[in-house]
């Protein structure tokens, strides 16, 4: 029983015949299966079915035939089964026999066979690369996910260093406030003494002589403070520090509430300061030499 050429297996197997002959002449009619091989990688080619043409030398489905030049080509009658380039029968070799029908079924039946298994192997190859793909994929996409996490992270972390770094500058001024008003009550303390202003003395007899008694200019004012719980505080201004100080001093040394909003109240006689009297000195208020405060909320 003869085979069929390769050029004649894939004709059988249904490729037209410009394309067989393009894979057997491109992998050098190695076999069935390296020319099934190049139309599966090639099928999709923008050129595949552009007419082909074969390279000088070379016979497609057989040998490669040299003719010299003095040859003359002779005439083969078919019937008498002269050997052609398509692959028939010649007679004169005894080692070719044609193939029966069934021989010929059978062999295409082995082809289709072939070309079901190669197109199974190919199917699973590409599903192969495509699950290697998608793992690439999705490997790059957690990458980037950790990537914007890690920046999100280091924006997270930079927002909180800088409250936490306006926090600390904050209770930093609130100390130098508190440190100042210190340093200022020991100064007071050390030039004039913590002693509570006496009462001025009588006015003298008419009977008496000499001229009047010219009136004490105070240059410092000693204010007691009455909190909202009760408890009190005492210190020392100057005369020409505004109202305002004795409320900053009332908000760095009392226990009122974070955010709580008071204002001062002068009892004897009854008199709530406005936001306009907190700019005015002690003195202009007649808060000099002493005086009692009250804080009331607002």
């Amino acid at each position: 029983m003869a085979e069929l050429t390769t050029l004649e297996s894939l004709m059988e197997m249904g490729f037209d015949r410009n394309r067989a002959e393009k894979a057997v002449a491109s992998t050098g009619n190695q076999g069935i299966e390296q020319a099934m091989d190049w139309l599966m990688v090639h099928e999709n080619d923008a050129d595949i079915d552009e007419p082909f043409v074969p390279p000088v030398g070379n016979v497609v489905g057989g040998a490669a035939v040299t003719q010299s030049p003095t040859d003359e080509p002779s005439i083969a009658d078919p019937a008498e089964g002269t050997a052609g380039g398509d692959g028939s029968i010649d007679v004169d070799d005894p080692s070719k026999v044609p193939l029966s029908e069934e021989e010929r079924l059978e062999q295409v039946r082995r082809l289709e066979e072939l070309m079901r298994l190669k197109q199974a192997e190919r199917r699973e190859r590409e599903r192969a690369e495509e699950l290697e793909r998608e793992k690439q994929r999705r490997k790059d996409g957690q990458e980037l996910q950790h990537i914007r996490q890690k920046l999100q992270d280091d924006d997270m972390k930079k927002l909180s260093d800088q409250r936490m770094k306006e926090k600390m500058e904050d209770k930093m001024a609130r100390q130098r406030v508190k440190d100042k008003i210190a340093r200022d009550r020991e100064e007071r303390a050390q030039k004039h003494g913590d002693i509570v202003p006496t009462c001025p003395a009588p006015p003298p007899s008419p009977t008496s002589h000499g001229p009047p008694p010219t009136k004490k200019e105070y240059d410092e004012s000693r204010i007691q403070i009455r909190l909202l719980d009760g408890s009190t505080l005492t210190a020392v201004f100057k005369a020409q520090e505004p109202l305002a100080a004795v409320r900053v001093y009332v908000q760095v040394n009392g226990n009122t509430p974070e955010g709580q909003d008071f204002t001062l109240l002068s009892p004897y006689p009854r008199n709530e300061y406005t936001e306009l009297d907190m700019e005015k000195p002690l003195k202009e208020l007649g808060l000099v030499p002493s005086a009692v405060l009250v804080v009331i909320k607002k």
